[in-house]
């Protein structure tokens, strides 16, 4: 929103009401959802209740996968702590508290495991390549946020965090695509697929892959060069 000579200046954040933040209870909501339906399968140690197959001659693949839903699952939780405002205004020190959690039980365990999990995909090279890049940049943005704080460059702490955020989080994102494909691709295996269910699921998984976590890494650099250029022209204004 432009800030005109007739218009109030923007509420600053650390004012703004909860009603202006409508994203922290449905997010909350979600990832409390998610994580309900999608972590009972790999407390029970039954590799049959994976919703993951096991790739044969990896025999490590199931613990690893175990372990990687855990600590991400203890990113997932202490991510939405950190990037909800009210809770980073009111308890700042546990604010730095659940980051080191975030960091270093959270993104560095999961994003090891995933590396190793990833290389190994079932679904052939296309998704592999995805996992392992997303578990990279997963480990750089992190590092990069973390690095930051430590040095008190906050506002570029923020930025590689909510980066970091998002990539935590894609693992929603790609679920939401795998229903859209497996809705979408199954028509067409008589045709493009040439009656391959095989390559169906894997173009499936592949694609889903990597668009859970490039279209939402995308829309947030889009957000932040936008909030950028806003403040840009505020400055200008006040100037």
């Amino acid at each position: 929103m432009h800030t005109t000579i007739d218009s109030p200046p923007p509420v600053p954040a650390h004012r703004r009401p909860w009603w202006r933040r409508p994203w922290t209870a449905p997010l909350g909501l979600l990832t409390a959802g998610f994580l309900a339906f999608s972590l009972p399968p790999y407390l029970t140690g039954d590799p049959s209740l994976s919703r993951v197959p096991q790739p044969e001659g990896f025999g490590l693949h199931y613990p690893l996968l175990v372990a990687h839903v855990l600590v991400a699952t203890v990113a997932m939780v202490t991510a939405f702590f950190q990037v909800w405002p009210w809770f980073r205004r009111r308890h700042p020190v546990w604010h730095r508290r659940a980051g080191r959690v975030y960091v270093f039980a959270g993104v560095l365990p999961a994003g090891l495991t995933g590396l190793a999990i990833g290389a190994g995909s079932p679904f052939g090279l296309f998704l592999a390549v995805s996992d392992v890049l997303l578990a990279l940049l997963w480990l750089a943005f992190t590092g990069a946020g973390w690095r930051a704080a430590r040095a008190r460059r906050y506002a570029d702490h923020r930025r590689w965090m909510l980066r970091s955020t998002v990539l935590t989080y894609s693992i929603i994102t790609n679920r939401v695509w795998t229903v859209i494909l497996i809705i979408a691709l199954p028509p067409l295996q008589d045709t493009v697929f040439h009656g391959d269910p095989n390559l169906v699921a894997w173009t499936t998984s592949g694609l889903a892959g990597w668009l859970g976590w490039t279209i939402p890494l995308l829309a947030m650099e889009w957000y932040l060069e936008r909030e950028v250029a806003r403040r840009g022209r505020r400055s200008t204004l006040a100037a």
